[in-house]
Protein backbone atom coordinates (compact mmCIF):
# COMPACT_ATOMS: atom_id res chain seq x y z
CA UNK A 1 0.00 0.00 0.00
CA UNK A 2 1.34 3.48 -0.48
CA UNK A 3 2.32 5.73 2.11
CA UNK A 4 -0.51 8.77 1.12
CA UNK A 5 -3.06 9.02 -1.24
CA UNK A 6 -3.28 12.96 -2.34
CA UNK A 7 -6.60 14.91 -2.84
CA UNK A 8 -7.11 16.37 -6.83
CA UNK A 9 -8.66 19.30 -8.12
CA UNK A 10 -9.86 19.12 -12.08
CA UNK A 11 -8.57 22.28 -13.60
CA UNK A 12 -11.33 22.24 -16.37
CA UNK A 13 -13.92 19.50 -17.56
CA UNK A 14 -16.02 18.56 -14.89
CA UNK A 15 -19.33 18.06 -16.79
CA UNK A 16 -17.60 17.89 -20.52
CA UNK A 17 -16.62 14.52 -18.71
CA UNK A 18 -19.63 13.17 -19.05
CA UNK A 19 -19.39 13.72 -23.09
CA UNK A 20 -15.84 11.87 -22.89
CA UNK A 21 -14.43 14.96 -23.79
CA UNK A 22 -11.31 17.42 -22.70
CA UNK A 23 -10.26 17.07 -19.16
CA UNK A 24 -7.18 18.41 -16.89
CA UNK A 25 -6.31 17.37 -13.71
CA UNK A 26 -3.61 17.92 -11.27
CA UNK A 27 -2.82 16.75 -7.75
CA UNK A 28 -3.52 18.60 -4.49
CA UNK A 29 -0.78 17.48 -2.05
CA UNK A 30 -1.97 20.13 0.65
CA UNK A 31 -4.81 17.05 1.40
CA UNK A 32 -4.29 13.33 1.79
CA UNK A 33 -5.29 9.83 3.26
CA UNK A 34 -4.08 7.07 4.48
CA UNK A 35 -4.56 3.75 5.90
CA UNK A 36 -4.49 2.97 9.54
CA UNK A 37 -4.94 0.01 11.80
CA UNK A 38 -6.67 0.76 15.34
CA UNK A 39 -7.94 -1.56 17.83
CA UNK A 40 -9.82 1.18 19.42
CA UNK A 41 -11.57 2.39 16.68
CA UNK A 42 -13.27 5.39 18.66
CA UNK A 43 -10.03 6.38 20.35
CA UNK A 44 -8.94 6.53 16.73
CA UNK A 45 -11.55 8.50 15.59
CA UNK A 46 -11.54 5.70 13.00
CA UNK A 47 -15.30 4.72 13.84
CA UNK A 48 -17.17 6.44 10.88
CA UNK A 49 -14.29 5.58 8.10
CA UNK A 50 -14.21 2.05 9.33
CA UNK A 51 -18.72 1.63 9.00
CA UNK A 52 -18.11 3.74 5.36
CA UNK A 53 -15.44 1.17 4.40
CA UNK A 54 -17.85 -2.11 5.17
CA UNK A 55 -20.70 -0.81 3.28
CA UNK A 56 -18.25 0.42 0.81
CA UNK A 57 -17.16 -3.46 0.84
CA UNK A 58 -20.45 -4.22 0.91
CA UNK A 59 -21.50 -2.69 -2.52
CA UNK A 60 -18.30 -4.09 -3.88
CA UNK A 61 -19.45 -7.77 -3.60
CA UNK A 62 -22.63 -6.79 -5.38
CA UNK A 63 -20.57 -5.93 -8.72
CA UNK A 64 -19.65 -8.83 -10.95
CA UNK A 65 -17.28 -5.98 -12.45
CA UNK A 66 -14.89 -6.24 -9.43
CA UNK A 67 -15.38 -9.15 -7.65
CA UNK A 68 -12.33 -10.93 -9.76
CA UNK A 69 -10.36 -7.78 -9.05
CA UNK A 70 -10.84 -6.73 -5.79
CA UNK A 71 -9.65 -9.24 -2.77
CA UNK A 72 -12.83 -8.31 -0.71
CA UNK A 73 -12.55 -10.99 1.39
CA UNK A 74 -9.22 -9.69 2.99
CA UNK A 75 -10.70 -6.32 2.82
CA UNK A 76 -13.70 -7.79 5.08
CA UNK A 77 -10.79 -9.54 7.03
CA UNK A 78 -8.43 -6.37 7.48
CA UNK A 79 -11.65 -3.85 8.19
CA UNK A 80 -12.64 -6.30 10.98
CA UNK A 81 -9.87 -5.78 12.60
CA UNK A 82 -9.47 -2.39 12.72
CA UNK A 83 -8.86 -0.86 9.44
CA UNK A 84 -10.16 2.83 8.43
CA UNK A 85 -9.13 5.35 6.25
CA UNK A 86 -7.16 8.66 8.14
CA UNK A 87 -8.21 11.51 5.77
CA UNK A 88 -7.95 15.13 5.88
CA UNK A 89 -9.86 15.46 2.64
CA UNK A 90 -12.56 17.92 3.10
CA UNK A 91 -15.93 16.08 2.18
CA UNK A 92 -18.48 18.36 -0.22
CA UNK A 93 -15.70 19.90 -1.76
CA UNK A 94 -14.47 18.46 -4.69
CA UNK A 95 -11.51 17.55 -3.92
CA UNK A 96 -11.78 14.00 -3.76
CA UNK A 97 -12.98 12.37 -0.61
CA UNK A 98 -14.36 9.56 -2.35
CA UNK A 99 -11.66 9.45 -4.44
CA UNK A 100 -8.83 9.04 -2.27
CA UNK A 101 -11.06 5.88 -0.92
CA UNK A 102 -11.21 4.32 -4.40
CA UNK A 103 -7.75 4.96 -4.94
CA UNK A 104 -6.53 3.68 -1.75
CA UNK A 105 -8.72 0.09 -1.62
CA UNK A 106 -7.93 -0.56 -5.47
CA UNK A 107 -4.37 0.06 -4.49
CA UNK A 108 -4.43 -2.18 -1.64
CA UNK A 109 -6.69 -4.92 -2.27
CA UNK A 110 -6.84 -5.13 -6.01
CA UNK A 111 -5.73 -8.84 -7.20
CA UNK A 112 -3.54 -8.21 -10.01
CA UNK A 113 -3.27 -4.01 -11.18
CA UNK A 114 -3.55 -2.79 -14.91
CA UNK A 115 -1.76 -0.33 -16.38
CA UNK A 116 -4.84 0.27 -18.70
CA UNK A 117 -5.59 3.83 -17.64
CA UNK A 118 -8.86 4.41 -19.67
CA UNK A 119 -9.55 0.77 -18.69
CA UNK A 120 -9.18 1.68 -14.57
CA UNK A 121 -10.73 5.16 -15.16
CA UNK A 122 -13.86 2.65 -16.00
CA UNK A 123 -13.92 0.25 -13.08
CA UNK A 124 -13.00 3.47 -10.62
CA UNK A 125 -16.26 4.99 -12.47
CA UNK A 126 -17.77 1.76 -11.27
CA UNK A 127 -16.38 1.93 -7.50
CA UNK A 128 -17.12 5.51 -7.21
CA UNK A 129 -20.91 5.45 -8.19
CA UNK A 130 -21.52 3.61 -4.65
CA UNK A 131 -21.26 7.00 -3.25
CA UNK A 132 -22.52 9.54 -6.59
CA UNK A 133 -25.23 7.46 -8.24
CA UNK A 134 -22.76 7.81 -11.15
CA UNK A 135 -18.96 8.38 -11.94
CA UNK A 136 -16.64 8.97 -14.52
CA UNK A 137 -14.33 7.91 -12.47
CA UNK A 138 -11.54 10.55 -13.07
CA UNK A 139 -11.25 11.68 -9.58
CA UNK A 140 -9.85 8.34 -8.29
CA UNK A 141 -7.72 7.49 -11.05
CA UNK A 142 -6.37 11.23 -10.66
CA UNK A 143 -5.88 10.19 -6.71
CA UNK A 144 -4.59 6.26 -7.65
CA UNK A 145 -1.83 8.31 -10.08
CA UNK A 146 -1.01 11.13 -8.00
CA UNK A 147 0.48 12.88 -11.38
CA UNK A 148 -0.92 16.03 -13.48
CA UNK A 149 -2.75 14.22 -16.62
CA UNK A 150 -4.95 15.63 -19.56
CA UNK A 151 -7.79 13.09 -20.25
CA UNK A 152 -8.89 12.42 -23.73
CA UNK A 153 -11.36 10.21 -25.59
CA UNK A 154 -8.13 8.48 -27.09
CA UNK A 155 -6.58 8.61 -23.85
CA UNK A 156 -4.52 9.70 -20.83
CA UNK A 157 -1.56 12.05 -21.40
CA UNK A 158 0.67 12.69 -18.15
CA UNK A 159 2.18 15.69 -17.53
CA UNK A 160 5.63 16.80 -15.81
CA UNK A 161 4.90 18.10 -12.41
CA UNK A 162 6.05 21.59 -13.29
CA UNK A 163 3.59 21.57 -16.33
CA UNK A 164 1.91 24.81 -14.31
CA UNK A 165 4.20 27.73 -15.43
CA UNK A 166 4.73 31.03 -12.89
CA UNK A 167 2.43 33.39 -14.83
CA UNK A 168 -0.91 31.92 -14.30
CA UNK A 169 -1.74 31.46 -10.95
CA UNK A 170 -4.49 29.91 -9.42
CA UNK A 171 -6.33 29.32 -6.11
CA UNK A 172 -9.30 27.49 -4.60
CA UNK A 173 -11.88 30.15 -3.06
CA UNK A 174 -13.67 28.67 -0.34
CA UNK A 175 -17.74 29.04 -0.61
CA UNK A 176 -17.88 27.41 3.01
CA UNK A 177 -20.54 25.62 1.48
CA UNK A 178 -20.41 21.59 1.30
CA UNK A 179 -21.94 20.58 -2.49
CA UNK A 180 -24.14 17.40 -3.08
CA UNK A 181 -22.42 15.90 -5.86
CA UNK A 182 -25.18 13.94 -6.76
CA UNK A 183 -28.15 15.87 -7.42
CA UNK A 184 -26.62 18.44 -8.74
CA UNK A 185 -25.00 15.73 -11.53
CA UNK A 186 -28.85 14.11 -11.95
CA UNK A 187 -30.22 17.91 -12.96
CA UNK A 188 -27.44 18.09 -15.45
CA UNK A 189 -28.61 14.60 -16.83
CA UNK A 190 -31.99 15.67 -17.18
CA UNK A 191 -31.14 19.39 -19.21
CA UNK A 192 -28.75 16.90 -21.24
CA UNK A 193 -31.92 15.38 -22.09
CA UNK A 194 -33.02 18.56 -24.22
CA UNK A 195 -32.15 18.39 -27.67
CA UNK A 196 -31.55 22.41 -27.83
CA UNK A 197 -29.51 22.46 -24.71
CA UNK A 198 -27.96 19.42 -25.36
CA UNK A 199 -26.34 21.04 -29.23
CA UNK A 200 -26.10 24.31 -27.93
CA UNK A 201 -23.57 22.24 -24.71
CA UNK A 202 -21.37 20.72 -27.11
CA UNK A 203 -21.42 23.28 -29.92
CA UNK A 204 -20.39 26.16 -27.36
CA UNK A 205 -19.58 25.29 -24.03
CA UNK A 206 -17.19 21.85 -25.06
CA UNK A 207 -14.94 24.05 -27.24
CA UNK A 208 -14.62 26.76 -24.34
CA UNK A 209 -13.11 23.93 -22.03
CA UNK A 210 -10.79 22.38 -24.84
CA UNK A 211 -9.12 25.78 -25.34
CA UNK A 212 -8.59 26.75 -21.94
CA UNK A 213 -6.58 23.52 -21.71
CA UNK A 214 -4.10 23.96 -24.15
CA UNK A 215 -3.75 27.26 -24.10
CA UNK A 216 -2.85 26.67 -20.00
CA UNK A 217 -0.67 23.43 -21.38
CA UNK A 218 0.92 25.55 -23.92
CA UNK A 219 1.04 28.38 -21.57
CA UNK A 220 -0.71 31.45 -24.00
CA UNK A 221 -1.80 33.37 -21.35
CA UNK A 222 -4.04 36.31 -23.47
CA UNK A 223 -5.52 33.01 -25.06
CA UNK A 224 -6.09 31.70 -21.70
CA UNK A 225 -7.64 34.57 -19.92
CA UNK A 226 -9.62 35.41 -23.00
CA UNK A 227 -10.96 31.28 -23.08
CA UNK A 228 -11.78 31.89 -19.56
CA UNK A 229 -14.02 34.52 -19.84
CA UNK A 230 -15.64 32.80 -22.35
CA UNK A 231 -16.13 29.41 -19.50
CA UNK A 232 -17.41 31.30 -16.76
CA UNK A 233 -20.28 33.24 -19.08
CA UNK A 234 -20.70 29.18 -20.54
CA UNK A 235 -21.07 28.48 -16.92
CA UNK A 236 -23.88 30.64 -16.04
CA UNK A 237 -25.80 30.25 -18.91
CA UNK A 238 -25.77 26.17 -18.88
CA UNK A 239 -24.45 25.50 -15.43
CA UNK A 240 -25.97 28.60 -13.03
CA UNK A 241 -27.66 26.02 -10.53
CA UNK A 242 -24.04 24.81 -9.83
CA UNK A 243 -22.87 28.38 -9.26
CA UNK A 244 -23.34 29.68 -5.57
CA UNK A 245 -24.64 33.08 -4.35
CA UNK A 246 -21.89 34.52 -2.39
CA UNK A 247 -19.08 33.84 -5.83
CA UNK A 248 -21.60 34.56 -8.43
CA UNK A 249 -20.18 37.96 -8.87
CA UNK A 250 -17.19 36.88 -9.49
CA UNK A 251 -18.44 35.30 -12.54
CA UNK A 252 -20.56 38.05 -13.87
CA UNK A 253 -18.27 41.04 -12.78
CA UNK A 254 -15.54 42.73 -15.74
CA UNK A 255 -12.25 42.78 -13.87
CA UNK A 256 -9.05 45.63 -14.70
CA UNK A 257 -6.80 42.85 -14.65
CA UNK A 258 -6.36 39.27 -15.49
CA UNK A 259 -9.01 37.17 -13.52
CA UNK A 260 -11.70 34.51 -14.09
CA UNK A 261 -13.32 31.77 -12.21
CA UNK A 262 -15.37 28.83 -12.54
CA UNK A 263 -16.89 25.80 -10.91
CA UNK A 264 -14.54 23.23 -9.06
CA UNK A 265 -15.86 19.59 -8.89
CA UNK A 266 -19.83 19.39 -8.89
CA UNK A 267 -19.86 23.22 -8.24
CA UNK A 268 -23.09 24.31 -6.00
CA UNK A 269 -20.65 24.41 -2.88
CA UNK A 270 -17.09 23.87 -2.42
CA UNK A 271 -14.00 25.58 -3.75
CA UNK A 272 -14.71 28.02 -6.81
CA UNK A 273 -11.02 28.25 -8.92
CA UNK A 274 -9.73 31.59 -9.75
CA UNK A 275 -7.10 32.50 -12.09
CA UNK A 276 -5.16 35.47 -12.64
CA UNK A 277 -1.41 36.59 -13.32
CA UNK A 278 -1.23 39.19 -10.68
CA UNK A 279 -1.44 37.32 -7.09
CA UNK A 280 -1.33 40.88 -5.62
CA UNK A 281 -4.96 42.01 -7.04
CA UNK A 282 -6.45 38.73 -7.03
CA UNK A 283 -5.74 38.58 -3.02
CA UNK A 284 -6.85 41.67 -2.64
CA UNK A 285 -10.26 41.26 -4.62
CA UNK A 286 -10.87 37.74 -2.78
CA UNK A 287 -9.89 39.02 1.12
CA UNK A 288 -13.59 38.53 1.91
CA UNK A 289 -13.15 34.63 1.25
CA UNK A 290 -10.16 31.80 2.66
CA UNK A 291 -7.96 31.09 -0.49
CA UNK A 292 -5.16 28.46 -1.26
CA UNK A 293 -2.98 29.49 -3.21
CA UNK A 294 -1.74 26.09 -5.71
Amino acid sequence: MRERYYSKVILFGEYSMIFDSTALMVPLKKFSAQWRFATHLEASGGTASNASLKRFADYLSTLESTKDIIDIQRLQHDLNLGLFLSSDVPSGYGLGSSGTLVAAVYDGYAKQKTDDLLHLKTLFGLMESHFHGSSSGIDPLQCYLGKPFKITPEGVRILSDDFLKKDIHICLIDTKIKSNTKPLVEHFKQQRENPDFLNRFQAEYLPCVKACIEAMISVDKELFFKSLKQLSQGQLQFLRPMITENTLDLFTTDFDFNFGVKISGSGGGGYVLGFSDDMEKASDLLKDFEIIWL
